[in-house]
């Protein structure tokens, strides 16, 4: 199995993070939209690695499907065939309070992009003029000046993160992968996504090879008591502030937990994080994560995505994460056993 993992540095280290993660043997890297625009980072580590790389995701609705097209030609040119698009949607208060853009029919507008970006990919690559007309965004006017032309390593996968059955299904009628969220349980992913999965497939008349599965994981990873101890308290922060979000609730309610979402969101309000990662029990923590031996770990990934797909996006969050426990966690996904 293959193992993307998150370039988490400053920009000024972004090149040395980028082959320090190569050199513990990832086979790609993964950029996440917060403090640091997500593309720059990609850009840098173009130029110092030769991985896959991958924005992930990219905030889809406050830009248009252009400026992503020209983003992710640029990139899948500078990384030489090895760039996919990764996009997301976002919840509405940041939509709307953070980005200062328009929210409505967040699964149709994401589709939509897509469909916009491909069609712009595919007037470039000169198999079809562009004429694409949707409800939310129009595209029909490409001068010769702004076409860059065929990209000499073709168009870059465009990915979809989704966690719902409408984002779930329409990633499956037009995206080339899905981006599976790590706020997520096997349960879940089997019960909820999976049937998701399927129905867009066919809603497409695509075929099951058609949808590359990319699921992402949270992973609390450690070899003695004190090592796994801080991993758990890291995993356990992140899960609580993911499960105190309304958008995923579902995943609780799956798994029985439903009633936890209101309560971890009313002590999110009062900024009372401590009490949020208490209430992630140990149940919780190895449900809705892995914890435990780069082995142990390697061997629930495997249990819950192996036979849906060969690579996954792994994080390490809120503690110190010994390289050297990456490196043995990569080597056992990567041979497939524990």
């Amino acid at each position: 199995m293959k193992v993307d993992l998150r370039l988490d540095a400053k920009l000024e280290d972004t090149a040395a993070r980028a082959a320090e993660l190569v050199a513990l043997g990832a086979d790609g890297l993964f950029t996440f939209e917060g403090a640091n625009d997500v593309f720059v980072p990609l850009t840098l580590a173009a130029a110092a690695v030769r991985a896959d790389l991958m924005s992930n995701v990219a905030i889809a609705l406050p830009r248009s499907p252009l400026h992503l097209a020209h983003v992710a030609y640029d990139l899948q040119t500078l990384s030489r065939g090895r760039f996919r698009l990764g996009l997301g949607s976002q919840i509405r208060p940041h939509i709307e309070k953070r980005y200062g853009a328009q929210w409505s029919e967040p699964a149709a507008r994401m589709r939509e992009t897509v469909l916009a970006i491909k069609a712009i990919f595919a007037a470039w690559e000169g198999h079809a003029p562009l004429r694409f007309q949707g409800r939310f965004t129009t595209h029909t006017l490409m001068p010769k000046a702004f076409d860059p032309g065929p990209n000499p390593y073709g168009p870059p996968e465009v990915c979809l993160g989704a966690l719902g059955p409408r984002m779930t299904r329409a990633a499956a009628e037009v995206a080339d992968g899905l981006l599976v969220m790590p706020f997520n349980s096997a349960k879940h992913f089997r019960d909820r996504t999976m049937p998701a999965v399927a129905a867009g497939l066919a809603a497409a008349e695509r075929e099951p090879g058609d949808l590359r599965i990319y699921p992402q994981i949270i992973v609390g990873v450690g070899r003695t008591n004190a090592e796994l101890d801080a991993a758990a308290t890291g995993v356990r922060a992140l899960l609580a502030f993911y499960g105190s979000t309304p958008a995923y609730r579902p995943v609780l309610e799956v798994e029985g937990w439903s009633a936890l979402q209101p309560e971890l969101n009313a002590l999110s309000k009062r900024g009372d994080y401590a009490a949020m990662t208490a209430l992630i029990d140990d149940t919780m923590l190895e449900t809705l994560a892995v914890h435990g031996t780069p082995e142990q770990c390697a061997a629930a990934i495997l249990a819950r995505f192996g036979d849906y797909t060969d690579r996954v996006c792994c994080y390490f969050p809120g503690y110190p994460v010994s390289n050297t426990h990456v490196a043995e966690l990569i080597q056992a996904l990567r041979a497939g056993t524990a």
